[in-house]
């Protein structure tokens, strides 16, 4: 799981998320009128500040831009709600749905700050993740199919001279690497589902497997191409990755926690 990005959420601009909106025009100074309904500058501020967390720059070309989308949304907004649009069954849905959303994120990001993850426990899962990883990393070429026979079938013709690259070009369904005539890129063990993951641990350089390799996605025929040692970040420069790490599991067992207390018929 996740956590979920801030969004710009311009969406909701359309009804204002109507209750919130009507907080917020009573608190926050207004940053423009629209026939004499107020939109509160705390929604500009709402949206510049989804925007930088997800790396996007403030500027005043960039304020004056979102000015102009808000203004425009509440004419549309107000315009809707001369229709009556406001009590159509799919909005009201869609607003619910929206809130909920916006619930969820804010005690995401509630929950993150205040359970801060210590430099003690980063670095008990930055050394589980290193043992996780392995010290190799290997490069390889598969090809996908759906039966056992037809895998066989490809080790078969390779065995008599068959190029895997352009027998996975034909006959692969992984589309992820079926292009590339099956090339995989340099990945440990571990980043793989199992048992190919096993499959590669246990072949050579150059091997080809003399099986096919089950899989939930279906049966691989997988040739290792070479193996070198795998040279993991320093802790400081995955620092951020692993307390995001640690803070994702921690929330997963947080909500599943909170789904047993529940009360759900």
């Amino acid at each position: 799981m996740r956590f979920m990005k801030l969004s710009q959420l311009t969406v909701l601009g359309i009804s204002g998320l109507i209750a919130v909106t009507t907080v917020q025009a009573q608190s926050s100074p207004s940053m423009a009128k629209v026939n004499g309904v107020s939109i509160p500058q705390s929604r500009l501020e709402f949206i510049v500040k989804a925007r930088a967390a997800q790396g996007q720059a403030d500027s005043p070309e960039t304020r004056k831009t979102l000015r102009e989308d808000l203004i425009t949304e509440e004419v549309i907004a107000q315009e809707a709600l001369k229709k009556g649009l406001d009590k159509d069954p799919d909005f009201v849905s869609q607003l619910e749905i929206a809130r909920l959303t916006a619930l969820v994120r804010a005690y995401q990001i509630d929950y993150v700050k205040n359970h801060p993850v210590s430099d003690e426990e980063l670095k008990k899962e930055y050394e589980s993740l290193k043992t996780q990883m392995g010290d190799k990393e290997y490069k390889a070429h598969h090809i996908l199919v759906a039966t056992e026979a037809e895998a066989k079938d490809i080790i078969a013709r390779i065995k008599k001279g068959g190029k895997l690259d352009k027998i996975a070009q034909e006959k692969s369904i992984d589309s992820g690497s079926k292009s590339k005539g099956g090339e995989l890129d340099w990945s440990p063990a571990a980043s793989y589902v199992q048992p190919f993951a096993e499959a590669l641990t246990k072949m050579t350089k150059g091997q080809l497997t003399e099986q096919p390799v089950k899989t939930p996605f279906g049966w691989h025929v997988i040739r290792l191409d070479d193996i070198r040692p795998l040279k993991i970040p320093p802790f400081e420069e995955i620092k951020q990755n692993l307390a995001q790490r640690v803070l994702q599991r921690q929330f997963a067992t947080f909500v599943g926690d909170l789904r047993g207390k529940a009360k759900i018929e």
